[in-house]
């Protein structure tokens, strides 16, 4: 595997309607990342439309959804690259099936692909732990244990947003034998709720806290990347849409040892990040996560 990995933060402002407009600034990142070297590029969830604009019509979506995962697997095979596109709707049974992108079934899925350099989808892994407003139209995946996969750059495991918010997933990734854990999310300052009473920065210090100490307690590389603000309007306030909606961004990559790679603000911007993955090596060989859980009769198993 190689010691170097080059990650490309694509931290994006997805216009609630213009699908093919986000798609071709998107493409456009993409392409500058591979021209800058990197060999991952990474999207936020939700991003080719607004989630609720999408619930209008769920088959479109799910179509649409379907037809745009081809054009990044046309786009990944062009430059070589590896590509996380995001999320995207598709369709699943509520306990249990297989995934019918094509058709809608009435139980939509949240789900991330990880599109390799020969335009092949390596993993896929449905949204476990459902944001609220999500749950009364999306189908959490109970069932399926969370599962590594092979790439070019060793094994990866994919989460969604919220998912963050639970060691036992990147745990279960790193069981499964994961270097990388790549997690796109759709996470505004607004999710805080009351809690921005206490502290209205709560959300942002949430994100700076938890994706380090997942790197550190699991000795892996993470890959967080959030949706961008819109540019403000003349006068306008910084970080927010149209609707009111305060976009916190905080896109980064968190090494255990080394902490925080860097750090993305609100607004759309794309950043190439150099990953050290002898780095990995030297944070098991000093706190022994991966050996410990390996061993028989461990005290916390995995379910």
């Amino acid at each position: 595997m190689p010691s170097k990995v080059r990650i490309a933060l694509v931290q994006l402002y997805s216009h609630p309607t213009d699908i093919e407009g986000n798609f071709t600034r998107a493409a456009n990142h993409i392409r500058a990342a591979a021209a800058d070297g990197a060999h991952i590029a990474v999207l936020p969830e939700y991003y080719l439309g607004d989630f609720f604009e999408q619930l209008k019509d769920p088959a479109a979506a799910v179509a649409t959804s379907a037809a745009y995962l081809q054009r990044y697997q046309s786009l990944a095979r062009e430059l070589q690259i590896g590509i996380v596109p995001g999320t995207m709707l598709e369709t699943k049974t509520a306990v249990g099936g297989d995934t019918a992108a094509a058709a809608f079934t009435g139980h939509l899925a949240n789900a991330a692909c990880f599109i390799g350099p020969d335009g092949a989808v390596l993993g896929r892994y449905q949204k476990k732990n459902l944001w609220h407003p999500e749950r009364p139209h999306v189908v959490a995946d109970r069932e399926t244990p969370h599962r590594a996969f092979d790439t070019p750059w060793g094994r990866v495991g994919l989460l969604v947003c919220w998912d963050m918010a639970f060691p036992e997933a990147t745990r279960a990734l790193i069981a499964d034998g994961a270097r990388i854990v790549v997690c796109s999310a759709f996470w505004l300052a607004d999710d805080g709720g009351a809690g921005r009473r206490v502290n209205p920065e709560c959300e942002a210090l949430f994100l700076r806290n938890a994706i380090v100490s997942r790197a550190f307690e699991s000795t892996c590389a993470v890959v967080f990347v959030n949706a961008a603000a819109p540019p403000p309007p003349p006068g306008g306030a910084h970080g927010k849409d149209a609707r009111g909606m305060e976009f916190i961004g905080q896109s980064q990559v968190a090494m255990p040892l080394q902490g925080t790679r860097c750090m993305l603000g609100p607004a759309e911007e794309v950043r190439v990040v150099e990953l050290d993955m002898d780095v990995l090596q030297v944070a098991e060989d000093v706190y022994k996560i991966r050996q410990d859980i390996a061993r028989p009769g461990w005290h916390y198993p995995q379910h």
